[in-house]
């Protein structure tokens, strides 16, 4: 399959082909179904506000059931994946997660930014993977693009201090920190427009989320964590 016909297959779903790779033993992509290996790995994904609108118009985003976001991707990525005789992966559902991070960097060039995030030299932080897409043949792709992280040209890191709590250091993420200011009225701004750290970013700032997607991603945020990590107040009987 031309990788152009793969491209406009994706698009037309509203998500964006986020760019691909042939694996090899050492990558843990799962094989296909029969036992053959994948040759070819295409990730799926979502830039910028590409896709929200798509998203929104959703069955899965009005029903109010859990994890509107991932049902539709599994939705959309498996009926792709069974027009284009290929096998659908996802980076939730687990444990045993994939190693989608891993995958991301070798399909393009994304780097580990100072709040752990991926960031990518024209998206910046604004981007997510939805999925991937495991073909049996070797698809034709283009050379791989080593740019370099854009966090390496960044004397200020602005991410790192703007977090009204200071949840962020370098290497470390202080996650109940963060979550306990988004249930006070001062965690207001976060949680309706955005991660202040992530909006302090000045890579793809151009790409930042529209303010009901922003709060739509925190809220989920919050909400994971509330279910990983449940108050013993709510608990007890």
């Amino acid at each position: 399959m031309p990788l152009e016909q793969l491209r406009r297959a994706v698009t037309a779903t509203g998500l964006v082909l986020r760019g691909g790779f042939h694996p090899e033993p050492g990558d843990g992509v799962p094989g296909l179904p029969g036992g053959a290996s994948v040759a070819t790995l295409v990730l799926i994904g979502v830039t910028g506000r590409h896709g929200w609108q798509e998203f929104r118009r959703s069955a899965e985003f009005a029903d109010a059931a859990p994890d509107p976001l991932d049902r539709w991707s599994r939705r959309v990525l498996e009926a792709l994946a069974a027009t284009l005789e290929a096998v659908a992966l996802f980076p939730f559902g687990g444990p045993p997660f994939l190693p989608f991070g891993a995958w991301a960097q070798r399909a393009e060039p994304v780097h580990p930014s100072p709040l752990g995030l991926l960031i990518h030299p024209d998206w910046g932080l604004w981007h997510s993977y939805r999925g991937a897409l495991g073909f049996a043949d070797l698809l034709p792709l283009p050379p791989p693009d080593r740019r370099a992280s854009p966090c390496a040209a960044c004397r200020d890191r602005p991410c790192l201090t703007a977090c009204p709590v200071g949840a962020f250091t370098l290497g470390n993420y202080a996650v109940e920190r963060c979550t306990s200011h988004l249930d006070t009225a001062a965690g207001s701004d976060c949680l309706g427009s955005g991660c202040r750290a992530r909006r302090a970013c000045p890579v793809g700032r151009i790409e930042q989320h529209l303010s009901a997607q922003a709060a739509f991603h925190m809220q989920a945020f919050r909400r994971a964590q509330k279910r990983a990590h449940p108050s013993p107040e709510r608990n007890r009987t």
